[in-house]
C-alpha cells in the first residue's frame, strides 16, 4: 500500500537501485591508478592514461566478442520447438558469425557503431584532466588500429556533411555517484538499433491491462525486422521527462538495469515488472516475424521498466538491442582496472547446431541477364531461401541520393543498376588477408523513396538488404516484375569470410564506405521477401 506522505515528510530514494553487478572480470593492471590520502579520506586517483587504455580495450573487445549469457540465449532458439526453420538458420548463422569475429579480424557487424560510454564516477574518485577527452582518445585508437568502420558524420553547413574519419565524436555521459570506484558501461550501437527507438506521449488511460496490451502489440509489431532480430527489447513507462525515459531505454537494452527491484516504493524508485516482460516476449512470438524471416524468435528477452512520472503525461519508450549485442562493463577500483570477460570460445555453442537439418536453398546464378535472374526467382514462394552466386552492385544511401539527382537533372540511370542485383550495404575496413571487411546488409527501407523511379527505368529489379519495406516498393515489384530479398542481418563477418570473393569500387569513390562497389559472391544466403506478384513474406 502506498504511504500517504505528510507535507513535512522528506523521503529520498535513489532512482536506479540496481545493486552490484557480478560478471567475471579481467584484471588489466594497476598502472596510472593510485590511492592518496586527502583531508583524512582515501581518494582513488585515476590518471587519463588509465581511461584511454580502458576505452581502447573495451571498444575492441565489444566489436569482436559477445557476452556468454547472450550466446546462451541465442543457442536456446536452436532447441526451441516454437522456432521456425528460418529462425534456426538465422541463429546458426549468428553463432557462426560470432566464431569468425572472435579471431579479432572481422568485427561482428559491419556497422561498428557509435561508441557510447556511460560512466559513474564515485565522489571519492579524482581524475585529473578531461575524462571525456581521455576516453575519446581510446576510442580513436581502437578504430584507427582495427578493421572497424568509420560511420560518424559532422555537419559543415545545415545540409553538407563529411565523415570525421575517426568514428568520433562518441556519446559519453558521466555522472557522480557515492563511493570510491569508477564504473563504466561501453557499447557500440549502430543505426539499426537506434533507428528502432521510439518515444510516445500517452495519458493515464494507458495504465490499464487491456489498453496496455493492445498498445504494446501494435508498437512491437511496428518495430519490424530492420534492426536485426532476435531483439533484446526494452519498454520504459514513465519518467520525469522524455529524455529521462529514453536514457532508461538505452540502459535497459544494455542490461545495466537488470538488478532493479520487482516493485515500486513511496520514494519513487524504478522497478522491473517481470510478468509483463513475459507478456512482451509472448507478443513478440505471436507477431510471427521471427528472427528476421518468419517464426517465433522475434524477441529473445525483454525488459519492462516502470518509472515515476508527472501526473499529466505517461512517456513510453521502446527500443531494442540488435543481435550484435555489443555491451561490456568495466570498473576502476583501488585494486586496479577491470573489464568484463566476454566469451572467448563461442565455437562451443555450435556443438550439435552447425549441421542441423534445413531445406536446401535454391541456387541462383546472378551473372545471367536480368530477365533470366528474375525468371529463376519467379514462382518461388515468399520465404524461400536462395543461394546467390555472381556479380552484385553495392549501393546505399548516398549513392541512391546522387543517382536520383542525376535522374532529376535529366541524366540516365547507371548501367550497372540495370544489369545486376543491388545489395544495400557499407563494409567495414578490409583486412589484408581477406577480399572484404565485414559486410552485412543495411536497413533497406531508407532506399524506399528511390525505388519506383528506378524500377520504372529498368533498374534495381532485384534488391538485397534487410528488414521490411513500404507499400510503394511492394507495389513497384508487382508493377515492374521486381524482387526484394533479405540477407541475414548481423552476420557481417560470416558474409565476408564465406561468401564474398572479390570487391572493387566503381563509382562515387569519395563517399568512402558508401561508395558504389562491385562484388562477386558465392552462395550468399537470402530469403524472398517481396515477389513479382506483390506477395510479402510479412503478410504471414
Amino acid at each position: 500500500m502506498t504511504k500517504q506522505l505528510d507535507h513535512t515528510d522528506f523521503l529520498y530514494e535513489e532512482l536506479f537501485q540496481t545493486g552490484n553487478d557480478h560478471p567475471e572480470y579481467l584484471h588489466l593492471g594497476t598502472e596510472h591508478v593510485d590511492v592518496q590520502s586527502c583531508a583524512g579520506r582515501d581518494m582513488l586517483v585515476v590518471g587519463p592514461e588509465a581511461l584511454t587504455m580502458l576505452a581502447r580495450r573495451a571498444m575492441v573487445d565489444v566489436s569482436f566478442l559477445l557476452r556468454t549469457s547472450y550466446l546462451e540465449e541465442l543457442f536456446g532458439v536452436t532447441t526451441d520447438p516454437a522456432a521456425s526453420e528460418n529462425d534456426r538458420f538465422v541463429v546458426r548463422s549468428l553463432l557462426q558469425n560470432a566464431v569468425i569475429a572472435s579471431d579479432r579480424v572481422l568485427p561482428l557487424c559491419q556497422d561498428t557503431g557509435t561508441a557510447t560510454i556511460f560512466g559513474f564516477r564515485g565522489t571519492d574518485v579524482i581524475s585529473p584532466g578531461d575524462d571525456k577527452e581521455a576516453l575519446s582518445m581510446g576510442i580513436f585508437d581502437a578504430f584507427r588500429n582495427n578493421n572497424l568502420r568509420l560511420s560518424q558524420l559532422t555537419p559543415l553547413t545545415l545540409f553538407d556533411e563529411v565523415n570525421t574519419e575517426t568514428n568520433l565524436p562518441a556519446q559519453i555521459d558521466i555522472e557522480s555517484v557515492p563511493g570510491c570506484e569508477y564504473r563504466f558501461l561501453f557499447s557500440a550501437k549502430g543505426g539499426g538499433s537506434s533507428n528502432r527507438t521510439s518515444l510516445f506521449v500517452e495519458t493515464k488511460a494507458l495504465l490499464n491491462e487491456t489498453v496496455l496490451e493492445a498498445f504494446l502489440t501494435e508498437k512491437i509489431n511496428a518495430v519490424g525486422t530492420g534492426g536485426c532480430p532476435p531483439y533484446t527489447l526494452a519498454v520504459v513507462i514513465g519518467g520525469t521527462s522524455p529524455e529521462a525515459n529514453l536514457r532508461a531505454v538505452k540502459l535497459a537494452t544494455s542490461g545495466l538495469t537488470d538488478g532493479l527491484p520487482d516493485c515500486g516504493s513511496p520514494g519513487g524508485r524504478a522497478f522491473r515488472d517481470r510478468r509483463w516482460e513475459g507478456e512482451i516476449v509472448r507478443i513478440g512470438r505471436e507477431t510471427s516475424l521471427g528472427a528476421q524471416y518468419g517464426g517465433g524468435a522475434y524477441i529473445l528477452t525483454a525488459r519492462l521498466i516502470r518509472l515515476p512520472r508527472h501526473g499529466a503525461s505517461v512517456f513510453v519508450g521502446i527500443g531494442v538491442s540488435c543481435n550484435a549485442h555489443r555491451v561490456v562493463s568495466a570498473r576502476i577500483t583501488r585494486d586496479g582496472i577491470f573489464l568484463e570477460k566476454l566469451e572467448q570460445n563461442p565455437e562451443r555453442f555450435l556443438t550439435g547446431v552447425e549441421d542441423g537439418e534445413t531445406t536446401a536453398p535454391v541456387a541462383v546464378d546472378i551473372d545471367r541477364p536480368m530477365d533470366e535472374i528474375k525468371k529463376s526467382l519467379s514462382g518461388l514462394p515468399v520465404g524461400s531461401r536462395v543461394a546467390l552466386s555472381g556479380t552484385m552492385i553495392v549501393a546505399r544511401d548516398i549513392a541512391h541520393a546522387r543517382i536520383q539527382k542525376l535522374m532529376d537533372d535529366g541524366g540516365d540511370v547507371p548501367r550497372y543498376m540495370r544489369d545486376h542485383p543491388i545489395y544495400y550495404a557499407g563494409p567495414a575496413k578490409k583486412p589484408a588477408e581477406y577480399p572484404s571487411g565485414s559486410f552485412g546488409p543495411t536497413t533497406s527501407s531508407r532506399m524506399d523513396p528511390y525505388i519506383p523511379g528506378l524500377m520504372e527505368r529498368g533498374a534495381s529489379l532485384v534488391m538485397v538488404g534487410k528488414g521490411n519495406r513500404g507499400k510503394a516498393v511492394r507495389d513497384a515489384c508487382r508493377e515492374y516484375g521486381g524482387f526484394y530479398l533479405g540477407a541475414v542481418g548481423g552476420a557481417a563477418a560470416l558474409i565476408a569470410h564465406e561468401h564474398i570473393s572479390s570487391i572493387r569500387t566503381i563509382d562515387f569513390a569519395d563517399a568512402g564506405m558508401e561508395a558504389v562497389r562491385e562484388i562477386v559472391v558465392r552462395d550468399l544466403p537470402a530469403f524472398i521477401v517481396f515477389d513479382d506478384r506483390g506477395n510479402s513474406l510479412f503478410d504471414r
